[in-house]
């Protein structure tokens, strides 16, 4: 052992003295030089590439620099290059996260001087300490601060189009390890860099063998031509950056578990959009739950380096314009919400290595041309501008080094503040409400109400629990966030720019689980139970009898069950109750499930793998009273032009358990799909019917889409000879006779808008509602059709949400097509009139509506709606008759970002039900 000691004190001394006798490699230089197409897009700073001896430069290791014309490099070249470093110098350690769901791995590169690195585990000890004020009171706070680092964690590469970040910070990481530059010293000294070189591997490997495939050498920009994969992700695309509330996805639970491993101080997100680099703050409103701490480090950092920028003569750095700072569900709010800082940059990028004349010219961010010289942008840069990769590389360097270097010169100060957060988070707990938050485990979804634990769990909050109930304390560090996630939202109807996001995430109305806020603690502590592992709730079978009812709740497990069910038993028979029943005593509602020939063991899995309550009973149930299950052969159609909410779809039926089949344009247009599918989904897609009937423009074609082994990561998850084209009138026409053949068509959000336009939902029509402003928020809904199918297990009055989505509706003669309506007040055309009436005698006149005795609720629950006035009566759910079968159109997405678990039994009823819905 001591042997092994001395020859790493050796390699030590050796890397030491490597350092102090520093080379430039005036090739590397020569070549960022050549690529950088103007002298002020090319800082000084980054004009001391070292040659080192003993650990390679990007250019010694690959043969070219990073940001060269034409060449992006694969996950495999990039984590190779990581190793290589590791491998040289024992200032680099390479650590594996995870999976993703390709199954690539997940990596972190920790960057440090050797003090910092022999003393790692020291110093993640250190921020654990400090993010926990019950641990560590104040005194003993500023002592731990002296003894430690701040941990910048950068990452890149989230969004697979947005291809610089990758690239340069295999160039940075070389830097923090070779440089004896006075900055990087500073840096490499007092701050532990972590780096997420790949935040999605699986879509960065996708999006390499496109621009080798297609994009590369393309004249121009703005050629209309596809510049990115059809995939990232195999179920999420650009959403995996609104993935921090489900924490659903590899690349979050990636993120997460390196924040709790490490405590990041700072974390910073490099993203490419807006020219030429823009520095988050945002616009505001900002999060009611984020520490004004961390605001104002916004602010701070954010002027710090755009200064940094500027004063190396760089032009169009900016900060303040773009985005708001509301929503909390990204990825590197992770930092945000647990009293650390999150901020992202966005720089301009090419979608590939390639050169362009870029015109931005006519480009706006919160009102003011992207070129104007603001406050907020002291020097901008011309509205063209010919812009390279190596442009948008030293960008996002020069200004990850001057934010590094601010952590590195005021660290004391960044510790102290991550410390300040988590006692404020915890001191609200002690001194203001709500004192605590009662779940109670028996509820109308017992499964749910764990998930909720387990969801709040993931986020780091503690959940204590007894028999009954599931405790959330506020005397914890997160107690902010524990407040924002199950309270509702209010976002201020008079903010002056358009929220970037989503307004509204209260867990409690998404997942349909009630919960009580307490200002005073009435239970006892003493006895609860810090959950650890993942709560799980278990069904039981209760009665005798060899019939097993299941009392309908719109439960989101039972549809899985009964594929369950039929795959395991064939002989089973299920049936649903279509009218409440009385049963042996107990009033069962309607949507009831009735098992007959399963055995007990078979019911008791049901019970305790699908966390329903059944009752076993000898009764016999009237059988005019019910309706045979016939599961449903189900289909999810996806476009190749925007596959973003499919995906969603298909990962929510993943983890539902409930099987389907993928199809495209191609399916359609070969007809017969009735006899394949019973239930076809058409989930959100952007555009109208003519970018639904067109697809990719013909005119790239043919574009294949498959798996070769020059191009091997493409072809998933789903794989086509051309891309080009969509279903054209033939498809269209052959997924109207699917319908009129008996098929059941559910269509969300704007894809139900598509399907008016088309005809296929010949009886619904756009509303005109343009002074309708509609964010992502919870709002209140109520029931037309009372006992219809699809609504089975849902009040009278529930909450759902809802985004920007069209706004559809039936003439009068049809409103009976609409099972649910927006808000609780009637449309205008459907007030009864009361009015004189010529020509009818008095006692022939209708009997007037009688007036409601309460006022109705607020349409808003949670979030922000203006002139919700024209939205209030129009429907959000319709059942349309075409031919034999129906279209299901929903006027938001029930399935959105595997959010609004509430909204969906209303999709699984409809698939229960498909063959009933007449």
């Amino acid at each position: 052992m001591k042997k092994l000691t001395s020859i790493w004190v050796f390699v030590v001394f050796l890397f030491t003295l490597t350092i102090k006798a520093q080379q430039i490699d005036q090739t590397y230089i020569q070549k960022i030089k050549d690529f950088t197409t103007d002298e002020r897009f090319l800082p000084k700073s980054l004009l001391d590439v070292v040659d080192h001896p003993g650990i390679p430069n990007p250019l010694k290791h690959f043969g070219h620099i990073i940001g060269t014309e034409g060449i992006v490099h694969r996950s495999s070249e990039i984590y190779g290059y990581y190793k290589k470093l590791a491998d040289s110098s024992p200032l680099v350690h390479m650590q594996e996260m995870g999976l993703t769901e390709e199954g690539r791995k997940f990596y972190l590169i920790v960057i440090g001087n050797q003090e910092s690195m022999d003393r790692l585990d020291h110093y993640k000890d250190q921020l654990a300490k400090l993010a926990d004020a019950r641990k560590t009171n104040p005194e003993q706070a500023e002592d731990i601060i002296l003894d430690s680092k701040p941990i910048y964690y950068i990452s890149g590469g989230m969004h697979a189009t947005e291809m610089g970040a990758p690239e340069m910070l295999m160039e940075l990481a070389y830097r923090l390890v070779t440089s004896d530059a006075s900055d990087i010293k500073a840096i490499r000294e007092n701050v532990i860099t972590v780096i997420n070189p790949i935040s999605e591997p699986d879509g960065w490997d996708k999006q390499v063998d496109w621009y080798f495939r297609y994009t590369k050498g393309r004249e121009k920009f703005d050629d209309g031509f596809p510049r990115s994969a059809p995939y990232w992700g195999k179920y999420v695309f650009h959403d995996n950056n609104r993935d921090g509330l489900q924490v659903s996805q590899g690349i979050t639970k990636s993120i997460f578990k390196g924040f709790f491993e490490f405590h990041p101080t700072v974390m910073l997100d490099l993203h490419e959009s807006v020219p030429l680099l823009y520095i988050s703050t945002g616009t505001g409103p900002y999060n009611d739950f984020v520490d004004p701490i961390t605001q104002s480090e916004w602010q701070v950092m954010g002027n710090h380096d755009v200064a940094e920028v500027s004063a190396q003569g760089m032009p169009g750095a900016f900060t303040w314009a773009f985005y708001d700072g509301w929503w909390p569900g990204y990825g590197i709010w992770v930092a945000n919400n647990h009293n650390s800082n999150g901020r992202f940059y966005e720089t301009y990028g090419n979608a590939g290595a390639d050169t362009y004349l870029r015109d931005y010219s006519t480009a706006r961010f919160a009102g003011d041309l992207a070129s104007s010289k603001e406050w907020y942008r002291p020097y901008p840069a011309t509205p063209l501008v010919y812009w390279s990769f190596r442009n948008n590389i030293n960008y996002t360097q020069v200004g990850v080094i001057a934010s590094l270097y601010y952590a590195a010169t005021n660290k004391e100060l960044l510790l102290r503040n991550f410390y300040k957060k988590g006692f404020n988070s915890l001191e609200k707990g002690k001194k203001e409400g709500p004192k605590a938050f009662k779940i109670g485990k028996d509820q109308r979804d017992p499964a749910m109400v764990a998930y909720l634990a387990n969801q709040l769990k993931a986020q780091g909050i503690e959940v204590h629990e007894n028999e009954d109930y599931f405790i959330v304390l506020s005397e914890q560090p997160y107690r902010n966030l524990a407040v924002s996630l199950l309270t509702p939202q209010t976002y201020p109807k008079d903010a002056k720019f358009p929220p970037y996001d989503a307004i509204a995430w209260t867990l409690p109305y998404l997942y349909g689980v009630d919960v009580e806020s307490k200002d005073s603690i009435d239970f006892d502590i003493n006895s609860l139970k810090l959950l650890t592992d993942d709560a799980v709730y278990k069904g039981k079978v209760s009665g005798d009898g060899n019939t097993y009812i299941l009392p309908y709740k719109a439960q989101n497990t039972v549809l899985p069950a009964l594929y369950w069910v039929k795959n395991q038993n064939r002989n089973a028979e299920v049936s649903v109750l279509t009218k409440e029943t009385l049963i042996s005593g107990d009033t069962v509602p309607a949507g009831s499930i009735i098992f007959r020939r399963i055995n007990a063991n078979q019911a008791g899995q049901i019970a305790s793998d699908f966390g329903l309550n059944l009752m076993a009973t000898l009764a016999n149930v009237p059988a005019e009273n019910q309706k045979a299950v016939n599961l449903p052969r189900v289909a999810i159609y996806h476009t190749w032009y925007n596959t973003q909410d499919e995906g969603w779809s298909r990962y929510t039926f993943e983890e539902r358990g409930i099987p389907y089949t993928s199809i495209d344009k191609d399916v359609l247009k070969a007809g017969g799909l009735r006899s394949k599918f019973d239930v076809i989904i058409l989930p959100r897609v952007r555009g109208n019917a003519k970018n639904f009937v067109n697809g990719v423009d013909k005119k790239y074609g043919p574009l294949p889409y498959t798996t070769t082994a020059e191009f091997p990561s493409h072809g998933f998850p789903a794989s086509t000879s051309d891309m080009t084209g969509g279903p054209g009138f033939v498809g269209v026409d052959n997924l109207k006779k699917f319908a009129e053949e008996g098929g059941l068509l559910i269509s969300f959000d704007n894809s139900s808008f598509i399907l008016a336009e088309l005809g296929i939902a010949a009886e619904l029509s756009p509303v005109n509602a343009s002074s309708l402003f509609h964010p992502g928020s919870i709002v209140q809904a109520k029931v037309r059709k009372s006992g219809h199918p699809v609504l089975y297990g849902y009040p009278e009055t529930f909450p759902l949400f809802r985004g920007n989505g069209p706004l559809l509706q039936t003439d009068k003669y049809n409103r009976d097509l609409m099972l649910v309506q927006y808000g609780h007040q009637s449309l205008k055309d459907e007030v009864p009139y009361e009015g004189p009436i010529m020509g009818m005698a008095e006692n022939e006149k209708m009997e007037k509506a009688k007036k409601p005795d309460e006022k109705n609720p607020p349409y808003v629950i949670a979030g922000m709606v203006r002139n919700e006035q024209e939205i209030i009566g129009h429907g959000s759910v319709f059942n349309l008759p075409v031919g034999r079968g129906n279209v299901l159109a929903f006027t938001f997405d029930p399935l959105h970002r595997y959010l609004n678990h509430h909204d969906a039994p209303m999709v699984w009823n409809a698939l229960i039900n498909w063959d009933s819905l007449r």
